[in-house]
């Protein structure tokens, strides 16, 4: 694994620093102030010795041929967007391995998503406004590379927020990168992570995996970014609101005035959520050729909802049938970790669709 990273390094120039691990250490102050922990590693925040903060992820046992931290540095190593994280630097010295990004005080987004006691809300204006930001990044990945970024784990925990709210994706670990001209992506694991991931990541018979996944993934973080609580509720008193979706749907479909949501006054609400619901409806259908590029959803986004039609009613999967199952669903992390990611590869062809949360 070492070889093949700096295999790796030899053969790309990049813009990222190579620190030592000595240099990690002294950012850290001994890895002293820890920020989060997840499925890649623990994160510490860090201070460059030119002043600025930063955010330092220090990679967990290594998996594989060290993949994903290739993944990570050869993606956002390359690119620069409002968007998209800088990566600053990184360490490879032996078994230690980090990367380290540009400092994001305000978290991920899934602590202003699913609101708790004591948490800080956001105006719905805003939460849309990040949903933009959002869009605006991933098109980028798709269209405005050298190379197509497929991220393949687009959640509200890989969202991260800088001083002034302005949403940046972040963890490139299960990325790939193909050509512009390379619509088809050939995949031997499904990958992401569950309750986000795209339906041809496990049904075949409905089309090829390619930038749709993301686009899928979106939809379904824009649907929870909307209403403020996940999209699967196995307590739901009435089946029609289990997969909250459907829910919605039935809802614009009848041209209801009024969608409850309590966190927002009507003035605020009524327009961007509608908006925001009809461009998420349209994100998650479940064949991949029936959803917009990321391009159309900034447009969408950005312009008057009365010019969105109204999109066919989102199926869970091809037989569009749910059940229940006595295992948890995990398709978000609740801790309060801003920069560690909890992904994962379904090396199976079961379906983890099928598991609802909590």
């Amino acid at each position: 694994m070492y070889e093949n990273i700096e295999d790796f390094l030899r053969e790309n120039t990049l813009m990222p620093i190579r620190y030592s691990y000595k240099e990690i250490k002294k950012m850290t102050a001994g890895f002293k102030e820890k920020l989060g922990e997840g499925g890649f590693g623990s994160v510490y925040k860090g201070k460059l010795i030119s002043g600025p903060f930063v955010a330092i992820k220090m990679l967990g046992k290594a998996k594989g041929n060290g993949q994903e931290f290739i993944n990570e540095v050869a993606t956002i190593g390359r690119i620069h967007h409002a968007n998209v994280v800088k990566l600053v630097g990184f360490c490879v010295e032996e078994s230690k391995r980090a990367l380290v990004y540009e400092f994001m005080p305000k978290g991920s987004l899934d602590k202003y998503i699913f609101s708790k006691e004591n948490s800080i809300s956001l105006t719905y204006q805003k939460m849309f406004e990040i949903s933009l930001g959002v869009a605006r990044g991933i098109a980028y990945l798709h269209e405005g590379c050298d190379m197509q970024i497929l991220h393949f784990d687009i959640k509200p925990h890989n969202i991260l927020l800088d001083e002034n709210f302005i949403p940046k994706v972040s963890d490139f670990g299960l990325a790939k990168l193909y050509p512009l001209d390379n619509s088809i992506v050939t995949l031997t694991a499904a990958r992401g992570t569950i309750g986000y991931m795209a339906p041809e990541l496990f049904y075949q018979n409905i089309g090829a995996v390619s930038y749709k996944a993301d686009v899928y993934s979106f939809g379904m973080l824009l649907m929870e970014m909307a209403s403020q609580r996940k999209n699967l509720n196995p307590h739901a008193e009435h089946s029609s609101q289990l997969y909250f979706p459907f829910w919605i749907y039935n809802h614009l479909a009848a041209e209801s005035q009024e969608i409850e949501m309590k966190t927002f006054n009507h003035e605020e609400r009524s327009e961007l959520t509608k908006k925001m619901f009809m461009t998420a409806l349209w994100c998650i259908q479940l064949k991949p050729c029936d959803r917009p590029s990321m391009n159309e959803v900034v447009k969408m986004l950005e312009g008057d909802v009365a010019t969105i039609k109204m999109p066919p009613k989102p199926s869970f999967y091809p037989n569009d049938v749910i059940q229940r199952d006595s295992e948890i669903y995990s398709g978000v992390n609740d801790s309060n970790n801003s920069y560690a990611s909890s992904s994962f590869e379904e090396e199976s062809t079961t379906n983890p669709l099928l598991k609802f949360s909590g």
